[in-house]
């Protein structure tokens, strides 16, 4: 039976290109691949975008109104051996339940990456539902600047460190950006657990 899997880890982590990596890897072997992103990441249009510059097409650009396993099965793809999925977390806890039944119901396996918790340590709803359900759940580690391993995402305003405002603020965008910090680094900048 296939299984619902959930790679989570702070920024920087490598998600997006473990992700890219995974749907050469399935195509590689000439298995079918349905690669979905949450319409909130306008980062990279319709592109999944890894730091280190890698790139590949989405098939479904997710809405918070959209039916990913309806989606999935109207790519008309006969033999998907996999749905692969960026930024988890920006899924409603509906959507997961979606990716849940493509495993169990469909015999899909289905990848998740996404983040754990945002910059304020909250957890994400799409990432609290991936915890509750996943078969599996796998960290992928990063490193802080004083080369501990980073928990924490932070976010940057115009070079500094906030605590406060929207869940949501995408990389880029107004002068944000992020940085993964280990716990001790993250409460010296201002981070409040």
């Amino acid at each position: 039976m296939a299984k619902l899997h959930f790679k989570y880890g702070a920024m920087n982590s490598g998600k997006s290109d473990t992700l890219i990596k995974t749907a050469y890897n399935y195509e590689e072997r000439g298995l079918d691949v349905a690669t979905i992103k949450p319409a909130i990441d306008t980062k990279g249009d319709d592109r999944i975008s890894a730091r280190g510059g890698h790139e590949r097409r989405v098939d479904i650009l997710a809405d918070k109104d959209t039916d990913i396993r309806k989606s999935v099965h109207e790519l008309g793809k006969s033999a998907l051996a996999c749905v692969l999925v960026d930024e988890a977390q920006f899924l409603n806890e509906d959507q997961v339940c979606q990716l849940f039944s493509l495993a169990k119901q469909d015999d899909i396996s289905v990848i998740a990456y996404g983040l754990r918790t945002d910059f304020r340590t909250e957890m994400f709803p799409g990432s609290k539902r991936l915890l509750e359900l996943a078969d599996n759940i796998e960290k992928l580690p990063t490193m802080c600047f004083c080369s501990s391993q980073a928990e924490f995402n932070t976010r940057k305003v115009n070079g500094d460190y906030v605590f406060d405002g929207s869940q949501v603020a995408i990389d880029g965008e107004n002068d944000i950006e992020y940085d993964s910090l280990c716990g001790k680094c993250y409460q010296r900048e201002g981070g409040k657990i």
